[in-house]
């Protein structure tokens, strides 16, 4: 019973608060029910699933609805027998490869290196292993984001369970490896990096990465990369790394605030407001409430920098670091380069269901200045790039170098 309340849960509060309810095109009554028969163990011959195998059921219904930022949480308990490898995966021309791992006692024996592709998993080719195993549950509003969050799980499973897999080195050599799912979602990821990375390069510029939002340290480590910026020839601004949920909004204007001289408008932003059948109309007729676009005011507590800016976004760049992106193309401050934005942006809300379990839904829908919602396109960049594995395997970051050749060009006007 206590699982048919939370499937029940989820029908609800996504069809009620999910601003993307609108453009459902599966059956989401056929779901639910598919959903309440295979939690209460009326499957395959009648077995009840476990708890982790209920939860790979709820995601899957829940990617149903497209949204980038939705997700289900599971209680404590259940998520503790949820983990992955210490692995930090990436797609790349659609193809996994390892670009980091946790240099604890297992990957010393495992040796995995990195931008070591992985063939197969188990013996499957990674394509299909994605596709079959992984895709289905995750939700996205872009095929490409899909993917580059499908290859970032593909190796999330029961605790403890092993994994072989067959690794394409970077020297052109094959071997297996074989790792265990370690790190529960409970857990703390190992892999860990700062908020916000700056570099000086040979030019003059500056190269800032920024890996978190969320984090109250990031602006002030914004503030220390910039100093009094009059030595600044340009700034190439990397969010092609930076996503997630959370109060991270505010970081991002503020950083922002420090790239501008006049007031910039943020996203247009409209939410589903629930309206009861009445006079023939059906529920699901929704109404949309408009909420005024915050304006974002040059900073007077620091020295603006007015020089050439590049923004570096990838199909990885969503959630709040895609409000960034947002306000950035409407205040015209440079060009963004790169890839499409992950289209998964937007207020959301996380809302309780029974015993424990919670759901993660986007609540509003945002939009750039002219009025094109971000979803489920993304924000084009004006110089795309193209990441190739020739290029990343060679040490060459193709969007930095293009970023580098406009801050070039701009300084030179």
């Amino acid at each position: 019973m206590d699982r048919e309340l939370v499937a029940a849960g989820v029908w609800a509060e996504a069809r009620y608060n999910g601003a993307y309810w609108s453009s459902l095109r599966a059956d989401w009554d056929s779901a639910f029910a598919a959903t309440v028969t295979y939690a209460a163990g009326r499957g395959e011959g009648g077995r009840g699933p476990s708890d982790v195998q209920f939860l790979r059921q709820l995601r899957r219904w829940v990617a149903l609805l497209g949204d980038g930022q939705a997700d289900v949480l599971p209680p404590p308990g259940v998520g503790a027998r949820v983990a992955r490898p210490p692995l930090a995966l990436r797609s790349i021309e659609r193809r996994p490869f390892i670009v980091d791992y946790a240099a604890n006692d297992e990957m010393r024996v495992a040796r995995p290196e990195r931008l070591a592709e992985i063939l197969a998993v188990q013996g499957i080719p990674a394509n299909e292993w994605i596709r079959d195993s992984i895709l289905p549950e995750i939700p996205g509003a872009t095929t490409r984001s899909r993917w580059e969050r499908a290859v970032a799980r593909m190796l999330e499973g029961e605790r403890g369970t092993a994994l072989q897999l067959q690794l394409q080195l970077p020297g052109g050599g094959q071997r297996g490896a074989s790792v265990t799912r370690s790190v529960a979602l409970t857990s703390r990821w190992p892999i860990d990096l700062p908020p916000l990375e700056a570099d000086t390069l040979a030019d003059g510029a500056i190269w800032v990465r920024v890996y978190s939002l969320t984090s109250p340290d990031v602006v002030r480590r914004f503030d220390r990369a910039l100093g009094d910026t009059p030595h600044l020839t340009g700034i190439v601004l990397d969010l092609r790394e930076t996503a997630g949920t959370g109060d991270g909004r505010e970081n991002g204007f503020a950083i922002l605030a420090r790239l501008i001289d006049r007031p910039v408008v943020a996203s247009l932003r409209r939410a589903p407001l629930y309206r009861p059948a009445s006079q023939g109309a059906p529920d699901s007729s929704r109404v949309w409430v408009t909420m005024p676009a915050d304006t974002i005011q040059p900073r007077h507590d620091r020295v603006t920098f007015t020089g050439p800016v590049a923004l570096l976004a990838s199909a990885r760049t969503g959630g709040t670091a895609e409000e960034l992106l947002a306000a950035f193309r409407n205040g015209a401050r440079g060009p963004i380069v790169g890839e499409a934005s992950a289209g998964s942006t937007g207020q959301t809300a996380l809302l309780p269901l029974a015993k424990g379990w919670r759901l993660r839904v986007t609540v509003t829908r945002d939009a750039v200045l002219d009025g094109a919602e971000v979803a489920p396109a993304g924000i084009a960049p004006e110089l795309p790039v193209t990441v190739r594995v020739e290029d990343v395997l060679a040490g060459r970051d193709a969007a930095l170098e293009r970023a580098r050749q406009y801050l070039a060009s701009a300084g030179r006007r």
